[in-house]
């Protein structure tokens, strides 16, 4: 059996002390990027492992950031939170942490798993997903005074917003599909979206009608809304589509939506009459950029999900070790990222 690889070892390879091992693997952020990663490159090369149990009980952290597996949909919009999931597993294990995974069908069987994971495993930190308003899980941690991020806005909450978030700007990104399908000569620009009182939702929609409305394009009448699934895109087009004074493009909140509503428009005799579709073809753009769109050629909005990702667990490492300022920041005591989505432009749109 080989000889168990130590600290010490380590040391000696990097040609450093061992407690500067030690604060490399403890608390990186302390340590020069150069010196880190010469004790990172000898911790690989001799392989050494660290003995979890010893460093919890020397630091008092398990090392562990929780966060719920979404449940499975319709198997579209579910690859936008597991690229998400990936994103954060790579930052948090740069950054000296693993994630622990856990399932709840809803807000209170989320904080029963809350206090049972406290329990068990005594995770460092959560990251939030899914979150709307009246969320209660925020308020329980708060309350506990456990370190959390979201990914996601508070929806519903005043400006004194109680804590750290991580979200992409749903309205900025249909803003800028609307103004792609404005410059390519489009007007009756229409929206398929979800019931109203979606955080989500609603700021997508918002960002859409700001931008018919600066363009002197009522957006009355142009929405529709429906639940996401590609049946429902599919009903939810056909109304824009067959009415008196149809939409020539569709803008969508989701790529199931989307996905739905090129189903119409490809559909023979679904969509618009000839003698309303003098201008370009009918477009669809979605929303997330999922590997649905990629394969059928949806123009759709990309979010930036890996640098969600990282930003969640750098706010959450600042918060652990007592600092909640950003970069840059004034000193904010509860700092957000709000990122921009990018439109990819394909075949329907």
């Amino acid at each position: 059996m080989p000889e168990k690889v130590t600290i010490a070892d380590v040391a000696r390879h990097a040609g450093v002390s061992r407690q500067t091992v030690s604060n490399v693997l403890n608390t990186p952020e302390i340590v020069r990027e150069e010196t880190r990663r010469r004790v990172l490159d000898a911790v690989e090369e001799l392989g050494y492992r660290v003995n979890q149990a010893a460093r919890q009980m020397r630091t008092g952290r398990s090392r562990l950031i929780a966060t719920r597996i979404e449940p499975d949909r319709d198997g579209i919009n579910g690859s936008v939170l597991d690229r998400f999931l990936h994103g954060l597993t790579e930052s948090a294990a740069r950054a000296g942490y693993r994630v622990l995974l856990y399932t709840a069908d809803d807000d209170t069987a989320e904080i029963a798993t809350f206090a049972d994971l406290l329990g068990a495993y005594e995770p460092d930190a959560f990251v939030l997903t899914g979150t709307h308003h009246g969320d209660i899980r925020t308020s329980w941690l708060l309350d506990r005074g456990m370190p959390f991020v979201t990914f996601g806005r508070p929806w519903g909450v005043p400006d004194g917003t109680r804590h750290a978030w991580v979200d992409v700007d749903g309205a900025a990104g249909t803003a800028a599909a609307t103004r792609h399908l404005l410059d390519a000569g489009h007007r009756r620009i229409g929206f398929l979206g979800w019931p109203a009182g979606s955080g989500v939702g609603d700021d997508r929609r918002e960002g859409w009608a700001r931008t018919l409305r600066a363009a002197g394009v009522d957006p009355a009448g142009l929405d529709r809304a429906t639940s996401d699934g590609v049946d429902d895109g599919e009903a939810a087009a056909r109304e824009l589509l067959e009415s008196g004074d149809p939409a020539t493009a569709l803008v969508c909140v989701s790529d199931s939506l989307a996905l739905g509503a090129l189903h119409t428009v490809r559909s023979p005799g679904a969509a618009a009459p000839a003698e309303h579709r003098a201008g370009p073809p009918v477009a669809v753009i979605g929303f997330d950029d999922t590997p649905v769109a990629k394969a059928v050629g949806i123009t759709s909005l990309s979010q930036p999900l890996a640098e969600a990702a990282a930003s969640c667990v750098t706010l959450l490492t600042r918060l652990l070790d007592g600092d909640s300022r950003p970069s840059g920041s004034s000193g904010d005591p509860h700092p957000h990222v709000l990122l921009q989505p990018s439109l990819v432009v394909r075949r329907s749109g």
